[in-house]
């Protein structure tokens, strides 16, 4: 399990930095998403890379330990909200960045029209005006499930008449 005090990193950096195409489509995910940093980006395409491995070690096998596992695969993905219920292994190998992007609770609170912009999706997320159903949530990486969707509320501090005069 690991020390509690010693954390690891949850992405890697890709192996060529510096080609133009890959920094180009990096900077567009970041303003199209309101990504902090790289970082961000990052977690999400190894998340990805986890997922198409798993998937691509299934293909070898073959009977009932296969239908199970690509099962539950599957399933998770679907809670995930990146995959239909009734996708195949093929559909897992098809998934992109994007997918797991348009997950993160900052898309999602901007995609309802809670926030006016992306960026200001990201702010209410941090300042904690964001719940998902009883829980504040102020991580705008947060991944919404699939059902968490209409639990999703924005609740504002009401300005007093004392603070609004001034």
């Amino acid at each position: 399990m690991g020390d509690p005090k010693r954390h690891h990193k949850k992405y890697e950096t890709p192996r060529h930095p510096w080609r133009a195409d890959v920094l180009a489509e990096e900077l567009r995910l970041l303003g199209e998403y309101g990504l902090r940093n790289k970082r961000e980006l990052w977690r999400a395409a190894a998340n990805l890379r986890k997922y198409r491995t798993i998937a691509r070690s299934l293909f070898i096998l073959s009977g009932e330990e296969r239908k199970d596992k690509e099962g539950n695969l599957i399933g998770k993905l679907a809670r995930l909200g990146v995959l239909s219920p009734t996708a195949t292994l093929d559909d897992v190998l098809r998934l992109t960045v994007k997918d797991f992007l348009e997950r993160r609770l900052q898309t999602v609170v901007y995609k309802l029209g809670m926030a006016a912009s992306i960026y200001h999706a990201r702010q209410l997320i941090v300042h904690g005006h964001v719940f998902v159903g009883d829980r504040k949530v102020k991580s705008p990486s947060y991944h919404v499930m699939v059902g968490e969707e209409r639990l999703i509320r924005v609740l504002l501090p009401q300005l007093t008449k004392q603070e609004g005069s001034s």
